[in-house]
């Protein structure tokens, strides 16, 4: 798993277009990035105002009209949707878009929405219990024809689940975050694809020996979970323009929460080349990226032209 590295492309629904969201989707099929991402939320954070389609209604949109391309959201938020909906969800997906479904899934990270539609909140502990709770019933769902599942916050009796998934053993599930109490053994017990989120690059290499010893505590062998790094890239072809970009970023993604100076790609192609390989030393094989222009096609083909073919 590790000798293989891919590129996603992660662009929030906001203030898009179908037609805009659509088109950027089919050129990074074409140009060669494996994936293509989106948020789960019910309006954008901090701007209820901005249009803002729904995730799991563009996915399926998103993955009916490519062909190779795979689509997923960084993350699902589990109090959204009971994991038993959520399951035959994804399952309905990934046979339909003939397995190009990543499964993204957290907890939730943002309460206002919540509280604007009567959604409980509750504490981030009885949000991480229900989240294993929900991971438990998907793996089911996607192992079995038959799920039965009596937890605190869920109770499934035979349950069944066909058509069976496409993906085999499975759909990958990414898990995001890095608390070390409880999200950090969720990723431990349940994720293919541990995603780092860009509030955390900083602390990835103590995240990771966290990581290592939960795997070694119950027995998971750690090769068996890659690691996902998601970033703030601000490429340009030559340095006189690298400023101009920069300063979009930091209008965009300026905010600590991105972790543009602390975890951000920042640079001309070469720089980028290598900033990659280091990341690369570290475990790190899936890069998932924000464009600091919104994923512009000039952009998406430097990268691709430039970048992507070191790590062919």
């Amino acid at each position: 798993m590790a000798d293989r590295v891919d590129f996603g492309i992660f662009v929030p629904q906001l203030a898009f277009e179908y037609a805009d969201i659509l088109q950027r989707a089919r050129l990074c099929e074409e140009l060669g990035y494996t994936s293509f991402w989106l948020f789960d939320h019910l309006y954008g954070p901090e701007l209820p105002e901005t249009p803002s389609f729904e995730g799991w209604t563009l996915a399926t949109a998103l993955l009916a009209h490519t062909e190779r391309l795979r689509v997923g959201h960084l993350v699902m938020c589990n109090t959204f949707r009971h994991p038993a909906l959520l399951g035959k969800m994804a399952t309905t997906l990934d046979a339909i878009s003939g397995g190009r479904l990543d499964l993204g899934i957290g907890s939730g990270s943002y309460e206002p929405e919540h509280e604007r539609v009567g959604i409980p909140w509750g504490s981030f502990a009885e949000r991480s219990e229900m989240l294993g709770e929900a991971l438990e019933i998907i793996t089911q769902m996607f192992s079995s024809e038959l799920t039965t599942f009596d937890g605190k916050h869920y109770q499934l009796r035979d349950f069944p689940n066909l058509p069976r998934p496409v993906q085999q053993p499975r759909p990958p599930i990414h898990v995001g975050g890095v608390g070390e109490r409880r999200t950090l053994p969720l990723v431990a017990r349940y994720a293919d694809v541990w995603n780092v989120p860009t509030y955390a690059l900083g602390e990835i290499e103590h995240k990771r020996d966290v990581l290592l010893a939960e795997c070694d505590r119950i027995g998971r062998d750690p090769a068996t979970i890659r690691t996902s790094e998601e970033a703030v890239l601000v490429i340009a072809p030559d340095d006189a323009s690298l400023g101009d970009a920069l300063a979009k970023a930091e209008r965009r993604f300026g905010s600590p929460g991105f972790g543009l100076h602390e975890g951000g790609y920042i640079g001309t192609s070469p720089a980028i080349v290598d900033r990659i390989g280091e990341r690369i030393e570290l475990g790190i094989t899936s890069f998932v990226f924000f464009c600091f222009d919104r994923a512009s096609e000039a952009t998406l083909r430097l990268f691709a032209d430039e970048v992507m073919p070191n790590f062919a």
